[in-house]
């Protein structure tokens, strides 16, 4: 393809930046929205193929696309476009700044990486493998030329989905004379040798070659003869990788001997307990100690102050001064910005620019992305606190070295908006929100899609506040912009598209989000599959619809559609599998049949515990379910027992004042009511209404539920005067607010 060609009047072709089997790739102008991208060309047809056969390759070429563009995700380039051109196909991705890991190597003469940076590849890649293999998806080629490391630290894995079509198009694979399939020989699965069958573990299988191989400076099985390679994945154990280097920790050379276990069986069960194990690593107190003996003791009493999850991490000052090399073996990440008694930080990347910024040495901002990713993995826990704590700090120090509407600093401002949300403070991710938002305008543009990013989650916090119209005006306002800049059947579009939905039922236009739900979800189903993750939170908000349209036989039959698709889609164990079963009991109790309920929210709670933990948020929803349902059975003493443990245990672990925490409270606060207790539901009922209406406000509509609660219990005690003027003023305000949101 010709310099500064025009593909598909959009993509201009500026220089050629690689060329492999796969065909070449192009740093390339994307004219209609003014942003370098890479373009990826594949020719299916050489000379000697088949037409037939290219028309084969041409529909899975579409498939596959399709399936690396529905990912989405940190640790996974971005698919932005795809298509043919004069007979070629073409992959539009995001152009990435940074260097592969086979690059890497190259460019440090095969010597090993610093095993903090070992740790932190297999942390992030462990979590962009999790989410794919959670959709059902495996690469099958990993290796160090398909993970990059982008300047700023991030871990990128490359090519989902495309090696296939190497393969069928013949130029990254060939048959030897018995018919083994030659791939990348140095990392495939010995399953993937023999042409057995191919899973996730294989995956796990070639990252733990590529981990081998970057913390050794050697692949496990370093052989000249290609055939020779094959063998030894298939027959023999490899040698332990603190033979060729003391220092590694014994833990990390653990993981690595379990990814590379003969067989599937062997292996870590996924990509997920792979990410646990590492992380379990980095927490050691082992090497804890170890950083410690290596920098010397900081001051008196700043472990006992700083949280929990800074245990071990460098502040900022001490990190500011540390190279890659100087990281200790264990990978430990630096702690929160405390700063020097001169308050500013010391520099070794150079003097201060014109405008009086000092210049952040790159060491620095990969430790600053470290803890990014860090605070990222708290989240994916569901430890929100943490996950803010750390944003928060990454956020301040961001800001004071690059300035407060650089786009690291608005990343790691979004992230700590994003834990406010869900750490029941939708208030303050509103203005954290909003003011992301405008700096993006101002630097990235309106139309940007980290700045519609922003947005879109401003309309869901909106809507979070009991502000619904607003979410309305927000949620249009981008889905416009996201079908002129990516068109309508973008999943960015159909995301957009489907909170759009879900705040129409929030404005009680059921049947326009019922239309709009049914919409998505056929849309999704031929973009993305119909048993894409994405097509079935749809259809699980379709079922939603139809429950609050009262039609809950036909929502419990939609909730159990969903329940079993993703069952066989992502595990009976993950996280979306268990909260449609937990639906399926809302629908049993909804539909009168609590004995059902209580039986299914009682195995809930088993495979919660299990998977999660006595204490995590999700268990305790499932405990919630079974209180519910005692109730519904009359068994009010067993509900108010079950009611109290939860909302004590939701108050130590999500705070009081967590929306959560608050309906337990007032499900405490209806068991008391009905066994005549009327004066002890009246002190839980006043006291969720005040704790709401601190929250959220007087007059939101979680506020006055709770009032009119408060009035239905002091009606019961014979105070019907207080009771008719606590009535007339939740009516005023009900009143009021009809009249704003007209």
């Amino acid at each position: 393809m010709g310099e500064s060609r025009l593909i598909h009047g959009r993509y201009r072709l500026m220089d050629r930046i690689g060329r492999g089997g796969m065909g070449e790739v192009w740093r390339a102008r994307d004219e209609s929205l003014g942003r370098q991208v890479a373009v990826k060309c594949l020719d299916p047809l050489g000379p000697q193929r088949d037409p037939a056969f290219g028309q084969v390759l041409r529909e899975r070429f579409r498939r596959e696309a399709r399936v690396a563009a529905s990912l989405q995700h940190r640790g996974i380039t971005v698919v932005h476009d795809f298509g043919e051109s004069e007979g070629v196909l073409y992959l539009v991705m995001e152009l990435l700044q940074g260097r592969d890991l086979s690059r890497l190597l190259e460019d440090n003469k095969h010597h090993p990486l610093p095993v903090g940076e070992v740790v932190d590849v297999a942390a992030q890649v462990a979590a962009a493998l999790a989410h794919t293999h959670d959709q059902g998806i495996v690469h099958r080629d990993l290796k160090p030329a398909n993970i990059v490391r982008l300047d700023d630290g991030t871990v990128k894995i490359c090519d989902f989905g495309i090696a296939r079509l190497g393969h069928d198009i013949g130029v990254t694979s060939r048959l030897t004379g018995t018919g083994v399939a030659m791939g990348t020989p140095h990392y495939m699965s010995p399953e993937q040798i023999a042409g057995g069958k191919v899973d996730r573990r294989s995956d796990l299988y070639s990252f733990g070659c590529v981990l081998y191989e970057i913390a050794t400076g050697v692949p496990p099985f370093d052989l000249d003869d290609a055939w020779a390679v094959l063998v030894g994945h298939r027959d023999t154990p490899p040698r332990p990788p603190r033979r060729h280097r003391a220092e590694l920790p014994g833990r990390l050379e653990g993981i690595i001997l379990d990814l590379l276990a003969k067989e599937p069986d062997g292996r870590p069960a996924s990509a997920g307990e792979l990410a646990r194990r590492v992380e379990e690593l980095r927490s050691a107190p082992a090497s804890v100690a170890t950083v410690r003996r290596a920098v010397g003791p900081g001051p008196a009493g700043r472990a006992e102050r700083l949280p929990s999850w800074t245990r071990g991490f460098r502040p900022g000052p001490e990190a500011a001064r540390l190279t890659p090399g100087e990281r200790s073996p264990s990978g430990e990440r630096p702690a929160s910005g405390e700063l020097p008694p001169g308050g500013e930080l010391s520099f070794p990347g150079g003097p201060p620019t014109p405008g009086g910024r000092p210049v952040p040495s790159p060491s620095l901002l990969a430790v600053l992305a470290e803890r990014h990713h860090a605070g990222l993995g708290l989240g994916r826990l569901g430890r929100w606190a943490e996950a803010g704590e750390a944003h928060r700090a990454v956020a301040v120090e961001r800001e004071q070295i690059l300035g407060p509407e650089h786009p690291d600093t608005l990343a790691s401002r979004y992230e700590e908006a994003f834990t406010l949300s869900r750490t029941g403070r939708p208030a303050d991710a509103l203005r954290a929100y909003k003011t992301v938002a405008e700096a993006r305008i101002r630097v990235l543009g309106p139309d940007h899609p980290d700045t519609l990013a922003a947005r879109q989650e401003m309309g869901y916090v909106l809507a979070q506040l009991g502000r619904p119209v607003d979410a309305h005006r927000v949620y249009l306002s981008v889905l416009d912009a996201r079908e002129r800049t990516m068109g309508p059947g973008h999943p960015d579009t159909l995301r957009c598209r489907h909170n759009l939905a879900f705040n129409l039922s929030r404005l009680g236009r059921l049947e326009d989000a019922y239309g709009m739900a049914c919409d998505v979800a056929d849309a999704r189903a031929r973009v993305l599959g119909p048993e894409h993750p994405d097509t079935l939170v749809t259809r699980y908000e379709v079922a939603y619809v139809l429950g609050r349209l009262g039609r809950w036989k036909e929502a419990l039959q939609a909730y159990r559609e969903v329940a079993v698709a993703r069952a066989r889609v992502l595990g009976p164990d993950h996280a979306d599998t268990l909260a449609a079963r937990h639906e399926v009991g809302v629908g049993l109790g909804r539909l009168g049949r609590a004995g059902q309920a209580l039986d299914l929210y009682r195995r809930l709670v088993g495979d919660r515990t299990r998977v999660h933990g006595p204490a995590h948020p999700e268990t305790l929803r499932a405990r919630h379910g079974v209180g519910v349902s005692l109730g519904r059975l009359d068994r009010w003493a067993d509900a108010l027992a079950e009611s109290r443990e939860v909302a004590a245990l939701r108050e130590r672990t999500l705070g009081a004042g967590h929306p959560d925490t608050l309906v337990s409270r007032r499900e405490v606060a209806v068991a008391l009511g009905w066994l005549e207790r009327w004066a002890d539901a009246l002190t839980e009922y006043r006291r969720v209404a005040d704790t709401r209406e601190r929250i959220l406000g007087a007059d939101h509509a979680d506020t006055l539920t709770a009032r009119e609660d408060e009035a239905h219990c002091l009606e019961r005690l014979g105070h019907a005067r207080e009771a008719a003027e606590l009535y007339r003023r939740v009516t005023a305000l009900r009143g009021q607010g009809l009249a704003g949101g007209a």
